[in-house]
């Protein structure tokens, strides 16, 4: 018998090869997806790692020693030992002590720090690296201050906080401790996560300068110190967060926790290492979610080909298995000669199919994801046995009918009465995808349970509807051409209407066209949600994030590197004086419209700028470095500060108290030795009474508006003020520029802010000039206000919550360079590339390129049945054909018929296939993640364009059309 059966398959054998081809594309699809999820996750780890900030690849502990003389405590060191049990990260010890004696000022210590290997990682400026005792490094910017060079002595002593004077300084408390420079130096890379999160370099007008003085290790313990932060920094080495390592380091971590309580309280560990293991794991949820999306249908489409095509076949040997019925075969004879063959077939093709999935993914993973994890995972094999199961189950299960049909039925050539009433899997697949879709809409887009095959039970349901009302339309289209006597056209259409299985065949095309549909709208709406992200999401082309300043201070630097306003922006984050506050960002709006990325749909950017900023302002400038006030007061109560702002920084300048009558009153402030701007004064009282008084300033002519406290009078000798302050209360006086539009112009998207505070002491009144569907960078819940007027509104200094400089295309390559020599400071660079690059490398950017490879698969599998089919037509249709050309058939009709059938055929499949997945996309593509990772609250695109789709349907029709006239020319040629 088996050899009766291989003789079959040897009689047959392009049928056979055909079928046993189709089943390794079904088997390998159903092993491709755990596979191609195997490379992902690996693939997410790895792309996560690439882009975290420090934070996230090192972790930190501290510990602190208050004591006269440091020497590090013992629980301190038993962490340590604690540490180095933790694999896979490099360690470096620091301490570091404030000190006075360097600076003039006592408002904030000099950093004194020793970093384990700290000169593999500065540039020496000047002079040599750090060798022995009392040996120091000092900042290029704070020698060049000071005055100081290589081989200069200098003397520090140990500081504490004394706050006993009612302003907040510090100071000496131990032996002063002579030191030599022995060499100045810059940062090789300030971000680098070598320098784990001290902040090192963030300085400010109230931190200092941002240069710590770096020591060896032998010159703490030589210091007499009050206060010692110790610290351990672990970075992470390469492969220490592979996602094989998730679950090992999580609980690692957890154990370093507890051994630090343990040891000691006070101990303190800092990572941001278990957020980016959550971000990793939300890449992979999302990974998991997005493939089994268009896996499923692609599985059930496998399933469907083979259960078709050998249900096909079956029929075309109707006449084979009714001979051997007639002759009383045995049931178990009769099922091995209708089965074998195909059995036979389908077992082949499963068992290669089986290999080939996993080698198709190992290849993509070696292109695409080139050294991430290991080279090949061979564990999805496991799936491989299931699959080829249900490969065999069902080509069985196609041939039931023909198993179980009497010999009167398997002689029939066409569908005997009663086959057009609905089969009970079409209604039970109908059921289900109600119920899928109905808790996909309740459960408001989560992708668990029923409601994950959502998409894949609506693509094959609308699939099978739409082939069972197409096809009687066909009919009645063919019967029409042959009332008119077209027979070719009439031919073809009742071909195609009245075969067995045409229905079946015509559902598999749609369904095949309709996932590779799905998949194109799912590619060109992430594709372009992404781009839509990169670009508004980063705000500009480039992105510089800079140490913070102050306002004032950003943004007299950027204008200072760009005066026209052409390429470079600088810009702030502030936030609203709400309760429930609303983000913001105050820019130069003078360069918005040349270097924001602006939404669509918006106002033009410079129409905006320019009702952000109705008005120039001129400040009052003072050339410096002297800053002299003419001043007449009717008491000596009052107190008078001043805020002014420049390249050097930003500060409030104290004059003290006021001498009753006219004085001059003059310093010299660090930020107004090269020239300064003032933007604001502030009258105060002293005594615990209520203070009445009479100011007039004659040197800062007569541009100035009282925001608060008195009123104001302008006249030729200057400006004239009726102060009423009390000192008990902390009330004051403010004087701000005139000319700055109070309440505050201001864009916004979304819900208007009451108010708005960051960079101002008090909360600034808006007035709404300009609606936006986003604000660059921040989202659809965001506003925009002009830096420059907010900080001439404000009545303090303060530094920005986030201080970042946008530059466009036009910036120069030395555009870092120019802004750090107006004294900024970059530790981050990033912009639309990098926000692209970091959103290719998430979980719905790797999980969508499954999409580009199941809709390949899904395509070979459509072409494979196709070309099957045609092969199982070919010498039943050539019987009735060369009848036909024997009863009178012309050449023209007979070839109409033969070469239009199937190109008709699979053009109006991969149509309706394609519209199809674009209801399909309609209907659930809202619910998929494709956005991201924490994604900002942006106006994302929600469907795919019309050329695209169009061309993505020239692309799936074309190797169905190859293989249909390939078909059809063979068919006219075997016909004559």
């Amino acid at each position: 018998m088996l050899t009766l059966v291989l003789a079959m398959v040897w009689h047959r054998r392009g049928q056979s090869i055909t079928l046993a081809l189709l089943s390794l594309l079904a088997v390998a699809s159903a092993v491709a997806a755990p596979a191609y999820l195997i490379a992902a996750d690996r693939a997410v780890a790895a792309g996560q790692v690439a882009t975290a900030a420090t934070g996230e690849l090192t972790l930190t502990v501290r510990g602190v020693q208050d004591s006269a003389v440091g020497g590090e405590s013992n629980d301190f060191a038993d962490l340590g030992g604690t540490l180095i049990a933790l694999p896979g990260f490099q360690y470096f010890y620091s301490a570091e002590t404030p000190t006075v004696g360097l600076e003039k000022t006592d408002r904030y210590p000099t950093r004194l720090v020793f970093r384990q290997d700290v000169c593999a990682h500065v540039t020496i400026v000047a002079g040599r690296c750090l060798f022995g005792e009392s040996d120091v490094l000092l900042g290029q910017r704070t020698a060049e201050r000071l005055g100081l060079a290589p081989g200069d002595d200098i003397t520090l002593a140990g500081a504490v906080p004394d706050g006993s004077a009612g302003v907040p300084r510090f100071v000496a408390a131990g032996r002063p401790k002579a030191l030599v420079v022995a060499g100045t130096y810059l940062p090789t890379q300030p971000a680098e996560t070598y320098w784990g999160r001290h902040g090192y370099f963030v300085g400010g007008a109230d931190v200092g300068s941002g240069e710590p003085v770096f020591t060896t290790s032998m010159t703490l313990p030589a210091t007499d110190r009050a206060r010692t932060e110790m610290a351990i920094d672990g970075v992470a080495a390469p492969g220490v967060l592979d996602v094989d390592r998730i679950d090992g380091l999580r609980a690692e971590l957890r154990r370093l926790d507890e051994s630090a309580a343990e040891l000691d309280d006070t101990l303190q560990i800092d990572t941001d290492i278990p957020k980016l293991l959550d971000r990793i794991d939300e890449g992979r949820a999302a990974s998991r979610l997005l493939v089994p999306v268009l896996a499923v249908p692609l599985v059930l489409l496998a399933c469907f080909s083979i259960y078709l095509t050998v249900g096909y076949g079956a029929d075309g040997r109707q006449s084979e298995l009714a001979v051997v019925a007639l002759r009383g075969a045995r049931w178990w004879s009769r099922w091995w000669l209708a089965a074998g063959e195909s059995l036979v077939a389908v077992l082949a093709g499963a068992l290669v199919g089986c290999l080939a999935g996993q080698l198709l993914i190992n290849v993509v993973t070696a292109v695409r994801f080139p050294g991430v994890g290991q080279a090949a995972d061979w564990s999805s094999l496991r799936y491989a046995p299931i699959a080829a199961l249900i490969a065999l189950l069902a080509a069985v299960a196609a041939q039931r009918r023909q198993l179980t049909r009497p010999v009167a039925g398997l002689l029939r050539r066409i569908p005997g009465p009663g086959t057009g009433r609905v089969p009970f899997g079409e209604a039970v697949l109908l059921v289900l995808t109600v119920l899928a879709g109905v808790q996909l809409v309740l459960s408001d887009g989560s992708l668990a349970g029923i409601g994950l095959f959502a998409p894949a039970l609506l693509l094959l349901t609308l699939a099978l509807l739409l082939s069972r009302a197409l096809l009687p339309v066909l009919g009645r289209f063919a019967a029409g051409a042959l009332r008119r006597g077209r027979l070719g056209p009439a031919l073809a259409g009742l071909q195609l209407t009245r075969r067995p299985g045409a229905s079946r065949l015509f559902a598999l095309l749609v369904a095949a066209a309709a996932v590779a549909g799905y998949a194109a709208c799912a590619v060109d709406t992430g594709e372009r949600g992404r781009d839509t992200q990169a670009r508004l999401g980063a705000g500009a082309e480039r992105v510089l994030t800079v140490q913070p300043v102050s306002g004032r201070q950003l943004l007299a630097a950027v204008r200072a590197t760009d005066p026209d306003g052409r390429w470079a922006m600088a810009v702030t984050q502030l936030s609203s004086g709400t309760d429930h506050p609303v983000s913001g960002l105050a820019v130069d709006s003078r360069a918005l419209a040349a270097v924001a990325t602006w939404p669509r749909d918006a106002p033009p950017a410079g129409t905006v700028a320019g009702r952000l900023r109705p008005v120039a302002v001129e400040p009052t400038v003072i050339k410096g470095p002297e800053l002299a006030l003419d001043i007449t007061s009717s008491s000596n109560r009052l107190q008078l500060s001043v805020n002014v702002s420049s390249l050097d920084g930003e500060s409030v300048v104290d004059f003290g108290k006021l001498r009753a009558g006219r004085a001059t009153y003059r310093l010299r402030p660090v930020a107004c030795r090269t020239g300064c701007r003032i933007n604001g004064l502030q009258i105060g009282g002293s005594g615990a009474t209520q203070v009445k008084a009479r100011l007039a300033i004659h040197s800062l002519g007569d541009r100035w508006l009282l925001a608060k406290g008195g009123a104001l009078a302008t006249g030729p000798d200057g400006i004239t003020l009726q102060v009423e302050v009390s000192p008990s209360y902390g009330e004051v006086a403010r004087l701000r520029p005139a000319g700055v539009p109070d309440p505050l112009p201001i864009a916004y998207a979304g819900v208007v802010p009451d108010a708005i505070k960051g960079l101002a002491d008090d909360n600034l009144r808006v007035d709404p000039v300009a609606a936006l569907p986003a604000v660059p960078q921040l989202g659809r819940q965001a506003y925009l206000v002009d830096l420059d007027y907010v900080g001439l509104l404000a009545s303090g200094t303060k530094r920005a919550q986030a201080t970042q400089v946008w530059l466009n295309r036009a910036a120069p390559p030395d555009a870092v360079e120019r802004l750090t020599a107006q004294g900024l400071t970059v530790v981050d660079d990033t912009g639309t590339a990098a926000v692209r690059e970091r959103l290719e490398q998430q979980g719905p950017a790797l999980s969508l390129e499954f999409y580009l490879l199941a809709a390949g698969l899904a395509t070979l599998l459509g072409v494979g049945a196709l070309v099957l089919t045609v092969a199982v037509d070919r010498g039943r249709r050539t019987e009735d054909l060369v009848a036909m050309r024997i009863q009178g058939l012309r050449r023209g009709p007979a070839g109409q018929a033969t070469f239009w059938t199937y190109p008709v055929l699979v053009t109006a499949a991969v149509v309706t296939g394609m519209l199809v997945g674009l209801a399909g996309w309609r209907l659930t593509g809202w619910a998929l993640p494709l956005a991201g990772v924490n994604p900002p609250d942006l106006p994302l695109p929600g469907q795919p364009r019309w050329g695209v789709l169009f061309w993505w349907t020239v692309a799936v029709l074309v190797p169905y059309l190859l293989a249909a006239v390939a078909g059809g020319r063979d068919l006219r040629r075997r016909v004559g």
